[in-house]
């Protein structure tokens, strides 16, 4: 599972560092890599889509800075979407080497972008809350799996393992039967599901099908991704 960050002071800079990256002023970037869904990772020089990379520019002050929404100005460098690559990439020098000009490479960058990787699953949770998509409570989790509308399920990383159980063998049986795959989210903490769905010691939660549900499904199969070794499926089942 993910690291806890909702405590780290990385949030409280979460802010100044979309700022920053709002204020670069390199070149407007119009060369192939923005042409297709597929994009070359500068660390393993493999394809993928671009839902499974992310993306970097350097800014005026030669600092790398994430673009997870992927529109920066500036000649990017991609990576695999993964802790582990993203680490392997900082340490190797891949970022200068890409961009053939020296780079700094702050060493939170990582832990950065986990932390606004978290932040936008909340915020998606939030919205699909608001949107009246979204059921908590074990009860209410159950009777959600029996309407068939559930498009994923949610759990604490901190809560018992074994109410997570129960909803998952029968959130998956559901999909089996229909020859769906069902998606699970347990990248964040009981805290940070409470925050944003504005209720207290929230453990599991149910998204039902609907219009804000996709973008909480995409971001949180980002945080998956991060969280997951490189190469693992974001599909829990």
């Amino acid at each position: 599972m993910c690291r806890d960050l909702e405590s780290s002071p990385i949030l409280e800079r979460e802010d100044q560092l979309l700022a920053d990256d709002a204020q670069l002023e390199a070149e407007p970037d119009t060369g192939p890599e923005m042409a297709g869904p597929m994009r070359t990772c500068a660390l393993t020089r493999t394809e993928r889509p671009v839902e499974e990379m992310v993306r970097f520019v350097a800014g005026p002050d030669r600092v790398i800075v994430a673009d997870l929404a992927r529109r920066l100005p500036g000649r990017g460098v991609w990576v695999e979407l993964s802790r582990v690559r993203l680490e392997q990439a900082a340490r190797r020098n891949v970022f200068a080497r890409s961009l053939k000009r020296p780079v700094t490479v702050a060493p939170d960058l990582v832990a950065r972008i986990e932390a606004l990787l978290v932040k936008r699953v909340v915020n998606g949770l939030s919205l699909a809350n608001k949107a009246g998509l979204v059921v908590q409570g074990f009860a209410q989790v159950d009777a959600a799996l029996e309407g068939g509308q559930v498009a994923c399920v949610l759990h604490g990383s901190d809560g018992a393992v074994g109410g997570r159980e129960k909803i998952d063998r029968k959130f998956k049986a559901i999909n089996e039967s229909r020859g769906q795959a069902g998606f699970v989210v347990t990248e964040l903490t009981i805290e940070q599901m409470s925050l944003a769905i504005g209720r207290s010691n929230v453990v599991h939660a149910a998204l039902i099908s609907g219009g804000a549900a996709t973008r909480l499904l995409d971001e949180a199969k980002r945080l998956k991704r991060f969280c997951a070794s490189p190469d693992a499926s974001p599909m829990a089942f």
